[in-house]
This record gives C-alpha cells, sequence and structure tokens, in this order.
C-alpha cells in the first residue's frame, strides 16, 4: 500500500510505460500523416466518447475499491479477534490452573494461523512462517491440508477441548472461544471470497478495450488544432487514461502483492507483536513502509 502523501510519478511512469510507448509513436505517426498528405482527418466525437468511458472507468475504479476496502475491513476484523482470543485465554490463564502455557500455545498458533493466511492469499510458500511462528511440529501437521490456515484455527479449536475434557475450563468458556473462532473464520472466508471471486469479464475487458480505442482516435481528433504538439498532448490525456486502468487492475485483486496491495505483512506483524507483548514475550519492530510502500 502506498503510504506517502507524494504521488509517485515513476510508479506510474513504470505501470504504464510500455501501451504509452507505443501510443506515442502512434501519435507521431498521425502527425506526420496529417503533415505530408493532403488527405484531412474526419471530426470526431473523441469529447462524447472520452466522457462515455470516464464515467464507465470511474464506476469500474469505485467497485475495485469497494473490494480493496472491504478487505481492509476484514482484515481490521482479524487484528480485533486475534486480540480478544488472546485476552481471553490470558484472563483463563490467571483464573485456573491452566498455567500460562495454554497462553502461549494459543497466540504462537493464531500467529501462525494469520500469517499463513497471508501467504496463501498472496499464492506464497506457508510451511516457513508456520514453522518460524508455531514450531515444526505444527508445520509438519498442516504441510499436506489443502487450506493449512483453517486447520491451524482448528487446532486452536482442539487445544480447548482438550482443556475442557480435562476439566480445567467449562463449557461456557469454551463457547466463548467458539465465539470468537467463528468471527476469525468468517473473516478467513470473506477474504477467500474476495481473492477466488474477480469482478465479472465485462468489468474487466471493455474498459480496456475502449480506452484503448479512445487513445487511437485521440490523436486523429487533436491533430488539426494541436498541430506538432499533437504528440505530446495526446499522450499526455493518455497518460492519464491509461493510468487510472492500471489502478483499477490492482485495486480488483487487494491480496495481489502489488504496491497498491492491502499490507498484509505489516497487519501480520502488528498481530504478531501484540500478542507476544500480551505473553511478556520479545516481540520484532513494526513493519515499516520502504520507498513509500507499506507491504
Amino acid at each position: 500500500m502506498i503510504v506517502g502523501a507524494t504521488p509517485r510519478f515513476r510508479q506510474i511512469m513504470f505501470e504504464v510505460w510500455k501501451p504509452l510507448t507505443i501510443l506515442f509513436v502512434w501519435d507521431v505517426a498521425v502527425t506526420a500523416f496529417h503533415f505530408m498528405t493532403p488527405i484531412k482527418e474526419p471530426p470526431l466525437p473523441t469529447a462524447l466518447f472520452g466522457t462515455a468511458i470516464a464515467l464507465f472507468m470511474g464506476f469500474r475504479t469505485n467497485a475495485a475499491y469497494a473490494r480493496w476496502w472491504e478487505a481492509r475491513t476484514l482484515w481490521g476484523a482479524l487484528i480485533n479477534a486475534s486480540r480478544s482470543l488472546s485476552r481471553f485465554t490470558l484472563s483463563l490463564s490467571a483464573a485456573s490452573n491452566t498455567g500460562n502455557d495454554l497462553h502461549r500455545d494459543v497466540i504462537r498458533r493464531q500467529i501462525a494461523f494469520v500469517n499463513a493466511l497471508r501467504c496463501q492469499l498472496r499464492k506464497e510458500s506457508v510451511r516457513g512462517e508456520i514453522d518460524r511462528s508455531a514450531g515444526v511440529l505444527l508445520a509438519e501437521a498442516t504441510a499436506y491440508e489443502s487450506n493449512p490456515a483453517n486447520a491451524i484455527l482448528n487446532s486452536i479449536s482442539l487445544v480447548f477441548a482438550n482443556e475442557l475434557s480435562a476439566g480445567r475450563i467449562d463449557t461456557i468458556q469454551q463457547a466463548t472461544v467458539e465465539r470468537i473462532l467463528i468471527d476469525i473464520a468468517n473473516a478467513q472466508g470473506g477474504m477467500e471470497r474476495i481473492k477466488n471471486t474477480p469482478l465479472p469479464n465485462g468489468f474487466r475487458f471493455f474498459p480496456n478495450l475502449f480506452t484503448r480505442i479512445f487513445c487511437l482516435l485521440l490523436p486523429v481528433a487533436l491533430v488539426e488544432s494541436l498541430g506538432v504538439a499533437t504528440p505530446i498532448g495526446s499522450t499526455l490525456i493518455g497518460l492519464i487514461f491509461l493510468a487510472v486502468l492500471s489502478i483499477g487492475d490492482d485495486l480488483t485483486d487487494p491480496f495481489a502483492n502489488s504496491v497498491h496491495d492491502v499490507p498484509l505483512t505489516a497487519m501480520c506483524r502488528t498481530i504478531e507483536i501484540n500478542l507476544l507483548e500480551a505473553a511478556r514475550l520479545e516481540a520484532p519492530a513494526p513493519i515499516t513502509p520502504v520507498g513509500g510502500v507499506l507491504w
């Protein structure tokens, strides 16, 4: 996620330089054709066409941002639920004979869960994160699971089921824990829904098609009035449309590990710090932005 207050022009150019270069070459060719031949370009309603495309792209960008914001909201709910799980387990450890081992075991599993979920959403390997957070035994137990994060959540539930069978907690306390785990599972399900359900094909295909057609027609409509400055004017207008198109593409997948991504790594680190500090264990440093981007 870009956190700097100043727009990063270099990042925008990096994302659109290929189509923008092609557009500039086309603009130069149209301008040269205009001055080297007696053929006059037909008048084109580019203003009307551009307005229609802008409205369409605005609607698409809003839909993409709604997905991004829902993803961020779900991760916020997961942070809160993780803190609630740690707090309730800590109170159990203090009020019963379970000891600190229960609290530390649960928070390590929860830290492993959020990091495994992050890796799953970004299509990365989860084994190393589970091993680092909760130990090799849990990593091996979930190695062959199709959904390791869900397997870890099940293991947390099993920990409390064992405490109940041993008589160290009662059914009301277990039910309270299960409600927190349900909140965590609901947040996970919402994130997986966003990841596995792309925008309808029309939202992705038609804006790309119409924007490129508009950029091709733009120098034809402008060359009569701009003359030799047509490549500059047309390319600048094309840059605006192509940048909005690129940002919309990035926002449609808030877990794509791009600069417009929801900062999953930073939020997982926040959960890890909060839970380890609650258990009086050494916590790592927070994630800081790198080059104006928080990952």
